[in-house]
């Protein structure tokens, strides 16, 4: 089944740009990338908050956009985990540093933008269970088929 709604994809497209821009912004994503994340993580992350024009007239399907949901909770977990308890320690605190202030701006404002973040995939998945169950009227919903939803609720709670 192929999603054309227009909330989930005005949603999709809030999301990818608040993870540009709060999230991996260049101050932060060079230590988001020493995360313990397999690549397929960074892919789906990098398909779901980039590329979300290429599925405007085509649709999403179902399926990928709870694998993308599913790698997002992912990252969320992993991130607020390993980097939020300590992300002022690793970075090189130049006092001379011309964008010292906006790295420390980015710095200082992660874990609540990380909340947000968690907060906008929440209600994706909300959503996108809405349709699941609307659309599929004498059989089984598809995120009763994939078994690594069940955990996605826990890893977007906020910690």
């Amino acid at each position: 089944m192929h999603v054309k709604d227009i909330i989930i994809m005005t949603q999709i497209e809030r999301i990818g740009v608040h993870f540009r821009t709060n999230i991996s912004s260049r101050f932060i994503r060079p230590i988001l990338l020493q995360l313990s994340l397999e690549k397929e993580v960074w892919t789906y992350l990098e398909d779901f908050t980039e590329m979300h024009t290429h599925y405007q007239d085509q649709g999403y399907s179902l399926e990928e956009l709870y694998r993308q949901v599913i790698f997002a909770a992912r990252f969320i977990s992993v991130t607020r985990r390993e980097l939020v308890p300590n992300l002022r320690f690793r970075f090189n605190n130049n006092p001379d540093s011309p964008d010292r202030i906006l790295r420390d701006m980015a710095v200082n404002n992660f874990a609540s933008n990380l909340k947000v973040f968690a907060e906008m995939i929440s209600e994706l998945y909300a959503n996108l269970l809405k349709i699941d169950k609307k659309n599929t009227k004498n059989r089984r919903p598809l995120y009763l088929s994939m078994p690594e939803l069940e955990k996605v609720e826990s890893m977007l709670a906020d910690a």
